[in-house]
């Protein structure tokens, strides 16, 4: 994807859905001071990056000199990563495997000073990784040729799943909101979740079993569009109506009293009980340089607000500018307190 970044000057919401700049930045400033419990499935991002050298004589492929490999936090632990890297305290909870890839991302997380010890390895399991290959000649922009999933062959055993239930409750009455990250392998499921049903801001994003979290007690989640589509077997497009009625329809029936829709280059809608719907659009540019990982980030940023005291209204403008920041980095990136700070005085510079 390019990296052209085609500025626009804007408003940072659509017509009724603005927010106070200064109530915004004052949020920010108490995100060091939150405390977070997430449960998550904990995946590894690796990057391989390669000078193209030549055309395979074997097969129609490129050949790739390799340059390096970098590893990061993915899924549920790039949440993890984005919440640390906006300074807040987080109790992590989930599971990897006895692996390289599962000591990594132990490692990882040790070196910033994160408690894992709510993090269980699991003997004989594997850690969900994603390895993605860049391809590129020198000074010229990399793009992704290849994506190699290796993933675990069955869910969590039952009786790790009942450890990772009693460690979340443990640690979420230390919390003042609980993240979940569901990506299907295990970690994140409805019975975890509704032990911990007890007030506090639940948080949920689960790439293909929204339905499932009807009952558990979820506060707000935060699906893209085409996961919203594909619950419900329809396109919405351009079509406000249609993303109306699907966004009412998941509200009532997932029970929750958010639900923030991520729109890509239209930006978010933001549906609540009792509220109408509310159209937030896009910060920054149209034209994305990299999107790995940026629900991460918008659900990470959105749960801390709402610890902060947000409004949803408000925890969702926050999300969106996180979003718009992160989308303009390479690879699986986070986001910093300086760095929404910097973007909404820039919303408030450009609206003047």
């Amino acid at each position: 994807m390019t990296a052209a970044r085609k500025k626009r000057p804007q408003p940072a919401a659509a017509t009724g859905s603005s927010a106070d700049l200064t109530r915004l930045l004052d949020l920010i400033t108490v995100f060091p001071k939150q405390t977070i419990a997430l449960v998550g499935d904990l995946v590894l991002d690796q990057f391989v990056s390669g000078e193209i050298s030549r055309v395979s004589r074997e097969a129609p492929v490129l050949i790739l000199r390799h340059r390096r490999t970098r590893a990061l936090p993915g899924g549920g632990a790039n949440a993890l990563n984005n919440l640390a890297d906006l300074g807040a305290r987080v109790l992590p909870v989930g599971a990897v495997g006895d692996d390289r890839s599962g000591l990594a991302l132990l490692e990882y997380f040790r070196r910033k000073r994160i408690d894992v010890s709510g993090i269980e390895k699991v003997r004989g399991w594997t850690t969900p990784t994603k390895t993605r290959f860049l391809a590129g000649w020198t000074h010229t922009t990399e793009q992704q040729v290849l994506r190699v999933d290796d993933e675990p062959a069955e869910l969590l055993p039952a009786h790790v799943q009942r450890k990772i239930g009693k460690k979340l409750r443990d640690r979420s009455r230390h919390a003042r909101a609980v993240l979940a990250s569901d990506y299907g392998f295990g970690c994140a499921t409805p019975e975890i979740l509704a032990s911990v049903r007890d007030g506090r801001p639940t948080t949920l994003d689960s790439r293909h079993s929204l339905p499932a979290f009807s009952q558990s007690g979820i506060t707000a989640a935060t699906p893209n569009e085409s996961e919203l589509e594909a619950l419900y077997q329809r396109r919405i497009g351009n079509d406000a109506q249609v993303l109306e009625e699907l966004g009412r329809r998941a509200l009532g029936e997932l029970h929750l009293k958010a639900l923030l829709v991520t729109r890509g280059k239209d930006g978010m809608a933001l549906f609540e009980q009792g509220q109408p719907a509310r159209l937030i659009s896009i910060f920054g540019s149209e034209e994305a340089a990299d999107v790995t990982g940026a629900g991460d980030t918008v659900i990470a940023v959105f749960t801390l607000a709402l610890a902060a005291g947000a409004t949803f209204l408000e925890a969702a403008h926050l999300a969106n500018y996180a979003g718009g920041i992160v989308v303009m980095k390479r690879d699986t990136a986070t986001v910093t307190c300086a760095e929404l700070e910097n973007a909404v005085r820039s919303s408030a510079t450009s609206m003047r």
